[in-house]
C-alpha cells in the first residue's frame, strides 16, 4: 500500500509506543547535529520539529546546553516526551502550519520534513525561514533526489517525498537562506540525506 501525507499524524498516534521501540538512539545523527550545532550560539533557542518522543535528538541538544522547545501532532509522543525529558518545552503542533511569535538561532526537522509533500515543504521552508535569526541554522532530512517513496511505521504505510538538491538550494534562496551543507545518502548517518542552511 502507497503511503499517503495526510495519513502521517494518525500513524504517529496509533504506532507511537512501537515507534519508540524501534527508534534508535545510537546517535548516528551525531556528525551532522555537532556541526548544526557548531553554527549556533552557546546556549541558544533550538526548534525540533515532529520532535517525537525527544530522544535522542532533543535529547542531545539539551545536553549541550541549549533551549530545546519540541513541536509534534501526535499527542502520545509528546506524553513520553514530556515524561522523560521534564525540562523541554514541548508542544502541540503542525510544521506546515508553524507560527511561534519568535525567533529561534536553530531549527532541526530530522526524518520528519520528508513526511511532507513537495509543496508543503516548498511552503514550511518559508514558515522555517521567518522563525529563524539572521545567522539562524537549519537543518533537515530530504531525500537523495527528487521524487516519492514509501516507509513503514509499526507495519503501516508512511510517506516520504524529497524536491531535487537544486530546487531546495532555489527554494531556500527565494525565502532568504543558503545552503551551508548537503549529503546524498550518508553513510556515516545510517545513508539519510542531510540539507543544512543558514539564513542570511
Amino acid at each position: 500500500m502507497k503511503g499517503r501525507p495526510e495519513d502521517i499524524h494518525g500513524v504517529y498516534e496509533r504506532q507511537a509506543a512501537v515507534y519508540d521501540a524501534q527508534r534508535s538512539t545510537v546517535l548516528f545523527e551525531a556528525r551532522w547535529l555537532a556541526r548544526f550545532a557548531a553554527a549556533l550560539s552557546t546556549g541558544g533557542r533550538v526548534l525540533d520539529l515532529r520532535c517525537g518522543v525527544g530522544e535522542p535528538i532533543a535529547r542531545w541538544f539539551m545536553a549541550e546546553g541549549f533551549r530545546v522547545t519540541g513541536l509534534d501532532l501526535a499527542a502520545p509522543v509528546l506524553e513520553i516526551a514530556r515524561g522523560r525529558l521534564p525540562d523541554g518545552d514541548w508542544r502541540a503542533g503542525d510544521m506546515r502550519d508553524l507560527v511561534l511569535g519568535e525567533t529561534l538561532d536553530g531549527i532541526v526537522a530530522w526524518d520528519s520534513f520528508f513526511h511532507l509533500d513537495p509543496q508543503a515543504q516548498r511552503q514550511t521552508l518559508g514558515r522555517m525561514a521567518a522563525h529563524l535569526a539572521p545567522g539562524g541554522a537549519l537543518l533537515v532530512t530530504v531525500g537523495p533526489k527528487e521524487g516519492e517513496a514509501t516507509g513503514e511505521v509499526g507495519g503501516e504505510p508512511v510517506y516520504h517525498a524529497s524536491l531535487s538538491p537544486a530546487q531546495y538550494v532555489a527554494c531556500l534562496e527565494d525565502h532568504g537562506m543558503r545552503l551551508t551543507g548537503f549529503r546524498a545518502e550518508d553513510p556515516e548517518t545510517d545513508k539519510h540525506s542531510a540539507l543544512m542552511a543558514r539564513k542570511n
